[in-house]
Formats: C-alpha cells, sequence, structure tokens
C-alpha cells in the first residue's frame, strides 16, 4: 500500500482516538485496509514526528506536538545528527540527503522550529529541499543545520 495513503489514514486515526500503543494502530490501520508490521508503524512515528502526549490521569496517547518547545529543539537536533547525511546549497535553495525514509519527519522538525529563513521545504524519501528567500538565508540555514547536527 502506498506509504502517504497510510501515513494519512494515521493521521485521521490519531485525531479521533486515543492511540495508546503502537499494536493498536496497527489493530486500527487493518480496520482500514492496511496490514502492516510493528517496524512499519515504527518508521511511521517517526518520519510523522509523533509524540505520546498525556490525556486524562496517568494516560498517554499519540499526538502531533503543539508549538515550539526546547524539547521540540533538542528532538530537532536528535533527528538532524541522527538522519541527515549531507547539506548543499544553490542559490537560494538548501539540498538535505537523508537517510532512506527519514525525510519527512526530518522536514517536520525544520518546518517546527519556525526558521524565518526558510519559506518552505519539500520532502521526499530521501531529500529535501529547503526554500529559502536569497543566497544569503541559504547560507544561514545550511550553517544552522551543520550546527544543529554536531
Amino acid at each position: 500500500m502506498n506509504k502517504n495513503r497510510r501515513q494519512k489514514a494515521i493521521r485521521e486515526i490519531i485525531d479521533q482516538k486515543n492511540i495508546v500503543t503502537q499494536y493498536q494502530l496497527t489493530e486500527e490501520l487493518l480496520k482500514h485496509g492496511f496490514a502492516v508490521t510493528q517496524a512499519t508503524i515504527s518508521r511511521d512515528i517517526k518520519e510523522m514526528g509523533l509524540i505520546k502526549t498525556s490525556f486524562g490521569e496517568n494516560s498517554f496517547r499519540y499526538s502531533y506536538p503543539q508549538g515550539i518547545s526546547g524539547n521540540s529543539y533538542e528532538r530537532a537536533k536528535k533527528m538532524m545528527r541522527d538522519d541527515m547525511l549531507r547539506i548543499s546549497v544553490s542559490n537560494f535553495i538548501v539540498v538535505i540527503k537523508t537517510l532512506p525514509g527519514t525525510a519527512q519527519g526530518v522536514a517536520f522538525c525544520l518546518d517546527g522550529l519556525g526558521w524565518k529563513e526558510i519559506l518552505g521545504c519539500v520532502a521526499g524519501d530521501d531529500s529535501i529541499i529547503v526554500i529559502t528567500s536569497d543566497n544569503a538565508n541559504a547560507k544561514i540555514v545550511a550553517e544552522n543545520l551543520t550546527e544543529l547536527s554536531q
């Protein structure tokens, strides 16, 4: 099945239900016609940037992170360090090469940082194109990414 369709289904499921475990998510996806393994779910969670947030007393569920916080910065730093392979600059565009299957998660974290130099990101499987307004901002983004990944 198509990864984009599966991840769209995951978004819908976690918006509608309190999903506590990967097993629960696997069962819900099966109801939507997606037979997946726990390893696939784990990769999707990482790529989509899902986190566990509290709901009720002593309960946690999968959700998207809300707002920018120190924790988001630390998570982005970890993803950049673990998943980013190479950064290249061409005029006002920054190209980031990542490990296969991680570009969307890295782009999500990058978008979440809210850097004013970035107009937008487009992610594939192992590459991200970061659009900036000019050459100077592209160089700033590349320098910041390099620093973030160390």
